[in-house]
């Protein structure tokens, strides 16, 4: 099926509904942007722009949900550059394409296409939710890492963290009193393979207990995680584990089974002026170097292929008034392996949202360290962001 034909699809079932609701947004970022090269002191300034469509249907306890996007880039160095090629190979890991090819125009200068973010539909009572399409699976308690989420992890590192891929997915839910819920997920991969997943949830007073598991050709997981209040001190912790075994791709190529251990602590404080703090620290048993990265870029577990034995990150939001806020995210890889120093990543935004149409953003992704190191290999990007919504 091609994402015209579900489009199409989509178009049509939501002229059969009487209550369909349009939603519109704009993205446009103006980006100086570092090469993904390591060791490449080369910046790109270029244009970057989303249209979203957005639509929602709802009708007693039925839902269906679908988002497309319209992506253009616009500036001649950075589309013949191979960071740009880089970008056209990631793709979502679905059994049929949710983009379209690339159309270059002005003597290859621009470059845009068309792209299915999310098609689902489902039902959802008092007792039972199954959803199933192009969705997000929602696993783990992690700000910053989740390691338990081999579906669409977030990325801290990039530019918008939480757009992420969808799966192709049936997942359902059954809600066990009010103090429990038990979850199964079945996803098809590119390969026509089948991802599995379950999920069990308990509540106990103040504290969220899971125990997840995933299972593909690939990976095996088994995890944990752990959410709740410190008492009366108004700190939220947290804590998220997953054992791993996977099929990895060796620089040769070749296949080679990794079993490790990666897990996540954190804590959560709200202050009463208005800042908003996150601690997260995550510790593997197992790293990865670069070219064992590129060799594993189609693989399920990419997102948890990291550089460094140990990291700690915090982030810190600040809201000056109604308009203007301010953030900031901190993370400290503490090196290991070939890369056996210090580096940072840090990423400070100032927001100012004009009125319920339009906010800006003035934001830099700058990583810092010797060039022997994981961030220090990289250069910095900034840029100006601008939303508009209707």
């Amino acid at each position: 099926m091609t994402i015209r034909h579900i489009l199409l699809t989509l178009l049509l079932s939501c002229g059969l509904f009487a209550e369909v609701e349009w939603r519109v947004e704009n993205t446009n970022f103006t980006l100086s942007q570092a090469s993904l090269v390591p060791m490449e002191d080369t910046d790109y300034l270029y244009n970057y722009n989303r249209t979203r469509l957005r639509s929602d249907w709802k009708e007693d306890h039925f839902f269906v949900t679908g988002i497309g996007d319209v992506v253009n880039y616009l500036g001649e160095e950075y589309i013949d550059s191979t960071s740009f090629r880089y970008i056209k190979h990631v793709k979502s890991d679905t059994p049929f394409k949710t983009q379209t090819s690339f159309s270059y125009y002005g003597n290859d200068k621009g470059a845009a296409y068309a792209k299915l973010y999310r098609l689902y539909g489902g039902y959802d009572d008092a007792t039972n939710r199954i959803v199933a399409g192009l969705q997000n699976i929602t696993m783990g308690v992690g700000r910053i890492w989740t390691p338990t989420n081999l579906f669409n992890p977030r990325n801290a590192y990039a530019l918008e963290p939480d757009e992420t891929f969808g799966v192709a997915a049936v997942s359902y839910t059954r809600y066990i009193g009010t103090k429990s819920q038990a979850s199964v997920v079945a996803s098809q991969q590119e390969d026509r393979s089948f991802k599995y997943a379950a999920e069990y949830k308990v509540s106990l007073e103040s504290t969220d207990i899971i125990l997840n598991t995933i299972k593909s050709d690939q990976t095996k997981m088994l995890g944990y995680a752990i959410e709740g209040d410190l008492g009366d001190t108004g700190i939220e912790v947290r804590s998220e584990g997953a054992y791993i075994e996977s099929k990895l791709n060796t620089v040769g190529q070749q296949e080679d089974e990794k079993k490790f251990f990666q897990g996540i602590i954190g804590a959560d404080y709200a202050f009463e002026k208005g800042l908003n703090l996150t601690v997260e620290a995550l510790y593997s048993s197992e790293i990865f170097s670069y070219a064992e990265i590129l060799a594993n870029l189609d693989a399920n577990l990419l997102a948890s292929m990291v550089m460094s034995y140990f990291y700690l990150g915090t982030t810190m939001s600040y809201d000056f008034n109604i308009y203007l806020s301010g953030s900031l995210v901190y993370i400290e890889s503490f090196g290991g392996g070939e890369l056996d120093k210090n580096s940072r990543f840090i990423s400070p935004t100032l927001s100012y949202t004009l009125n319920d149409n339009n906010a800006f953003v003035l934001g830099a992704m700058i990583q810092n360290g010797p060039t022997q190191s994981e961030f220090g290999m990289l250069g910095n990007s900034y840029y100006l962001k601008y939303t508009l919504t209707f």
